[in-house]
């Protein structure tokens, strides 16, 4: 039999899809993330679940989508009966690992109510999110909730830096006249290098335990989730990728005065948080968008440097490489910092699939417009790995890629694409007078329209295709009634149609269905 393929998932938190020289962006240089694009296919309409950081996370880990795991903000428990990625792939003979962050809060209610030991090899599992945590790091580590004993700021130490969280104080802030670390909290330090060497960096120092992973792992086959911090905030790069791009680099931002003066009531409320009023100001732009490319520019770097030691080690051939992105940053479009509402620039993301055997070679190279999720690539891995993910249709809600993969003709491919929000949490609930269950939204697109619904408040209507900037919202237009309606509709059958029966199988049910009467069971009879 034929051995399955390695499986090397990797995520970039905050990474934009159109910040990729693959993707169109005019200035960027990703070298290597372009190469790989050109190995694979390079699904250009892919869509988040959810444009924040743990409930995307947890629809691309549990194929599902965020009403039905029901982790629906960052810090909200992912139940302890839901399946993930390593549940799939792990009683087909995969070692299943993580290194860098899940943003995963697990259930510790859950845990205790079956008695479940956080410390036992199950229950290390189930608060993974089904990883093995080979080196977990959320990337968050401000002083006053910091680990001094993280591997990443013990490492920092051996490499000679001082004190007790250099991963704030050395990579995440820069130095001033007299020698004074300046956080890379502050975006006015944008602009500075990073205090610690580039190959110290969290990037560079992720990449290497990767490959400690796959040097580890051994012949049987394996499914590495790499999950870089970075281009997410601080925006704070080391030299030189810091220096790299300059405003003239950066692209204008996406907004209008008309969004402003005559805003949606809950796009307004989140114009006010503090994020989006610094990011409408030329001059945070002008720092912070060229921090981030230089970000990009670097991880771009190490991935390539993975992807030569993938090479260097034989397994180029016998691994499939996934790059995608929890969400985006808005970077002041719109008016906004930050993501979590639906314009592209926040919901839409990158995907890239290579798979290096034959039977991919009829899409290599190819740029797929159809739409994709998040979720699409639990059932994509279970079917890489020798699995049948239709067999897991009472419980996935994505679709697997690996027919659009090797080329084939789907006549019933998705016709929507969905993403959620729930801003219980944020300023803008209280802004708005919601109580926490009414901050509600949700977006369903088509490819060339986008339909958003917020509970309590009027929808809102974008025509990608004559403003694929989404200034004109055109949700109270005469002319749109049809569309409107095509799309209300669509979103409540989506809402209908969420996977609730999740411990019995399908196919079970149609087995059992009509022989009550055969197994005994004589209701009815005369």
């Amino acid at each position: 039999m034929t051995r399955p393929p390695n499986l090397l998932f990797i995520m970039a938190d905050q990474l934009r899809a159109d910040y990729l020289g693959c993707n169109g962006h005019p200035s960027i240089k990703t070298p290597h993330i372009d190469a790989l694009a050109r190995r694979g296919v390079n699904f250009t309409r892919a869509y988040c679940q959810a444009p924040v950081c743990g409930p995307s996370r947890m629809s691309f880990y549990t194929g599902r989508y965020a009403a039905s795991h029901g982790a629906s903000y960052n810090g909200v428990p992912l139940r302890v009966d839901e399946r993930t990625l390593g549940d799939y792939l792990r009683p087909l003979g995969y070692r299943v690992g993580l290194v860098g962050k899940t943003h995963m809060k697990r259930d510790d209610d859950g845990m205790a109510r079956l008695g479940l030991d956080p410390d036992s090899s199950r229950g290390v599992l189930v608060s993974q999110c089904g990883f093995e945590p080979y080196e977990r790091d959320d990337g968050l580590h401000p002083d006053q909730l910091a680990n001094p004993d993280l591997p990443y700021n013990r490492y920092l130490r051996e490499q000679g830096y001082e004190g007790a969280n250099p991963w704030h104080s050395v990579a995440n802030s820069a130095e001033g006249n007299d020698g004074e670390p300046l956080s890379g909290w502050y975006m006015r330090h944008s602009h500075l290098p990073a205090r610690v060497q580039e190959a110290h960096s969290e990037t560079a120092y992720t990449t290497n335990r990767a490959m400690d992973f796959i040097e580890e792992a051994g012949d049987s086959p394996w499914c590495l989730h790499l999950s870089y911090i970075k281009p997410h905030w601080p925006y704070m790069a080391p030299a030189p990728y810091h220096a790299m791009y300059g405003p003239e680099d950066i692209l204008p931002a996406v907004r209008s005065d008309a969004e402003r003066e005559r805003p949606h009531p809950v796009v307004e409320a989140f114009m006010g948080h503090g994020e989006s009023v610094e990011f409408s100001r030329d001059e945070v732009r002008e720092r912070v968008v060229p921090a981030y490319m230089g970000l990009i520019t670097q991880l771009d770097h190490h991935i390539g440097r993975l992807a030569d030691f993938i090479e260097a080690k034989g397994l180029r051939d016998d691994t499939v490489i996934v790059i995608t992105s929890d969400h985006g940053d808005y970077l002041g479009d719109h008016w906004l910092g930050e993501k979590e509402l639906f314009h592209e620039p926040s919901a839409r993301i990158p995907m890239i699939v290579v798979d290096p055997r034959r039977g991919a070679d009829a899409s290599r190279g190819s740029c797929d417009d159809r739409l994709v999720e998040a979720i699409d690539l639990v059932p994509t891995f279970t079917d890489l790995a020798g699995g049948d993910s239709r067999t897991l249709d009472h419980i996935l809600e994505g679709r697997s890629l690996t027919p659009l993969i090797r080329g084939e003709s789907v006549a019933d491919w998705r016709r929507y694409a969905f993403s959620e929000a729930d801003y219980a949490w944020r300023p803008a609930r209280m802004e708005l007078g919601l109580a926490p269950d009414e901050a509600r939204a949700f977006m369903v697109t088509d490819g060339r329209w986008k339909y958003v619904h917020y509970a309590n408040y009027p929808p809102q209507l974008f025509d990608l295709a004559r403003d694929p900037g989404e200034i004109v919202d055109l949700a109270h237009c005469d002319d749109c009634r049809t569309v409107r309606g095509e799309l209300e509709a669509a979103l409540n059958e989506w809402f209908r149609a969420r996977r609730l029966r999740t411990t019995i199988s399908n196919a079970e049910v149609e087995r059992r269905t009509g022989t009550a009467h055969k197994r005994g069971i004589l209701f009815g009879a005369w």
